[in-house]
């Protein structure tokens, strides 16, 4: 009974990581990413997409993005877009393509990014706990009704801490990965 609630949080666990990975891809690390730009949304046509969706993004140097609209006339729109991020970025517009140069990161920056990397790591695993925090309490609803005796509901504990300890150490696994990328220099 209790490997069901443990079973059903699973996927939850994973979307916590999954979030927290694709959060990770938009932080800047002094080198060029699409994924850094993709996701700004771009009022296009009168509706906000996202920017993978009305343009062809590419990193033809390490440190240039050139994004390539599908349409001349969403220039502007783009570069406004752009600018209004909180990226820091500076596009520049030649009519045909916008080319955004990815400048140096100071330490000072670094040492703010590593910060906020830990900031979203906590937030993931919060995340974590939280859906811990759920299934614990559902197992415990099993015992009072009676469905599942005091050493299943210990069993159950256990092998949802393991969960979560695996779910955590991806976490700090991913989180460790990134820190490295942003402090190389």
């Amino acid at each position: 009974m209790y490997q069901e609630i443990i079973n059903k949080k699973e996927p939850e666990l994973k979307k916590a990581v999954e979030h927290f990975r694709e959060e990770l891809l938009q932080l800047r690390t002094g080198r060029a990413s699409a994924s850094l730009v993709e996701n700004i949304l771009v009022d296009y046509y009168g509706a906000k997409s996202p920017l993978k969706q009305v343009a062809s993004i590419a990193t033809p140097e390490p440190r240039t993005i050139m994004i390539s609209p599908w349409d001349r006339d969403s220039l502007v729109n783009i570069e406004k877009a752009i600018n209004d991020s909180q990226l820091n970025l500076n596009p520049n517009n030649d009519g045909q393509v916008i080319r955004i140069n990815i400048p140096e990161l100071t330490e000072e920056r670094r040492l703010d990014l590593v910060k906020l990397l830990n900031q979203k790591m906590e937030e993931a695993k919060i995340a974590v706990r939280h859906q811990r925090e759920e299934a614990w309490e559902e197992i415990q609803e099993l015992e009072k009704a009676g469905k599942i005796g005091e050493d299943d509901k210990f069993v159950g504990k256990e092998k949802l801490q393991a969960m979560i300890d695996e779910n955590n150490k991806k976490i700090e696994e991913i989180r460790n990965k990134k820190e490295e990328e942003i402090l190389t220099i």
